[in-house]
């Protein structure tokens, strides 16, 4: 009986590849599995499902986890404002997770003797597929061609088309992961630390002119409603601002960052939903969370978005960290304005029951209605006992300080 191999399917070229020699040259019954976190069409999956069967393959699957990867990864990074160096929302580093998981309770599901992937050995996914699967799917066999046959775009395209498989392949100056999350962009000008991406390397070029203000409502921090439509289906609520705010060329950056194996990676992405509601999200934060809520918030994100891009979702700590993150959430709720314009965005303003501005104390810069003025002098004096009581006893630095102010 032929062993069974569910190969990590993307429809890409070294996952069409995979599909062929397994199933022609290792005589493997091959299933391909198309794990979708929301960057497939309907068209593209329908393609996916044609080629494989053209492949070779013996079975092909479409996985959504879509839902999940929001319920289990997306919601807590909008809870913690995670972006990688402040800069990059994790979108390929999360997805990579759970679609590595959907690919692990599948294989295990049809009794699968291995699994495969696509992964080069210069890269973070390796990493990310093989962790999840040593962990989700002990005893099942990795397979990487790709990787330990060190194979070149050309052999894999040759052999292909030997076989009788003629799908153009070409090699394109970038390459594109579409996700739910954003675009991630690679080669061309980003192989030049020096050069930035031209307009045409976006997928999403800019079609709005003018300005237009967008309205973001949060309950509990997760996205409620957009410009007054409530949402209860949060993936619809996150295509809807990127409808909104992509034609405007908003959430497009550079992202330099640390591999997990040592090396620096560049990477361009477009990503306009989840920057506009990462900065939304934040700005209701700034009005509804005390000073130590939102400073804790900052430590633990931090290691969150870390753990996540570098395949430690599965680490137990991840849990205690969104149970952490979920209670910090209790009295975000509100709505942000924002104002779009041509590859920018500002917050204008929140309108919340939460809103700590609003309070009996005392309105900043104006007047204090909790205190007297002796009070606050009295304050104010004790605050600087630290203070005085040190230079009081170092005169020597006191001296040197206004001499170099």
């Amino acid at each position: 009986m032929a062993k069974k191999v569910v190969v990590a399917y993307s429809g890409g070229l070294d996952t069409s590849f995979t599909v062929m020699y397994l199933s022609k040259e290792k005589g493997y019954d091959v299933y391909a599995a198309c794990a979708d976190t929301g960057g497939f069409s309907a068209e593209q999956l329908k393609t996916n499902e044609e080629n494989a069967y053209k492949l070779g393959a013996k079975g092909y699957v479409t996985l959504d986890v879509t839902k999940e990867y929001y319920d289990k990864s997306l919601r807590y990074m909008i809870f913690g404002n995670v972006l990688r160096n402040g800069t990059y929302p994790i979108s390929v580093s999360s997805e990579r997770i759970f679609q590595a998981m959907a690919i692990a309770r599948y294989a295990k599901e049809i009794g699968a003797d291995a699994i495969a992937h696509g992964s080069t050995g210069a890269g973070n996914d390796q990493v990310r597929f093989d962790m999840t699967f040593l962990v989700m799917a002990p005893g099942i066999e990795i397979i990487t061609l790709t990787r330990d046959m060190a194979l070149t775009r050309q052999f894999e395209v040759d052999y292909l088309n030997k076989n009788g498989f003629a799908a153009d392949f070409k090699k394109l100056k970038y390459s594109y992961n579409v996700g739910l999350w954003g675009t991630s962009i690679c080669g061309g000008e980003i192989l030049d630390s020096k050069q930035g991406l031209p307009e045409s390397a976006y997928l999403k070029q800019v079609a709005k002119e003018g300005s237009e203000s967008i309205r973001i409502g949060f309950e509990n921090g997760e996205i409620k409603s957009v410009n007054g439509t409530v949402y209860s289906d949060k993936v619809q609520a996150i295509r809807e601002i990127e409808k909104i705010a992509a034609p405007y060329g908003i959430g497009r950056d550079m992202h330099v960052g640390d591999t997990i194996i040592g090396i620096k990676g560049r990477v361009g992405f477009e990503a306009a939903a989840p920057m506009l509601i990462i900065s939304a999200h934040k700005f209701l934060e700034k009005f509804t969370l005390s000073k130590w809520q939102q400073y804790w918030k900052e430590q633990v994100s931090g290691w969150y978005g870390m753990f996540l891009h570098e395949s430690e979702y599965l680490e137990p700590v991840m849990r205690d960290i969104e149970a952490m993150l979920e209670s910090s959430q209790r009295n975000v709720s509100g709505t942000v304005e924002m104002l779009l314009r041509p590859y920018c965005f500002e917050t204008v303003g929140v309108d919340s029951a939460n809103d700590l501005v609003k309070n009996k104390f005392g309105e900043y810069g104006e007047m204090q209605k909790g205190w007297t003025s002796e009070e606050a002098k009295g304050f104010i004096k004790v605050s600087s006992t630290a203070l005085r009581a040190y230079y009081a006893c170092h005169p020597d630095e006191a001296s040197k300080i206004e001499k170099e102010i």
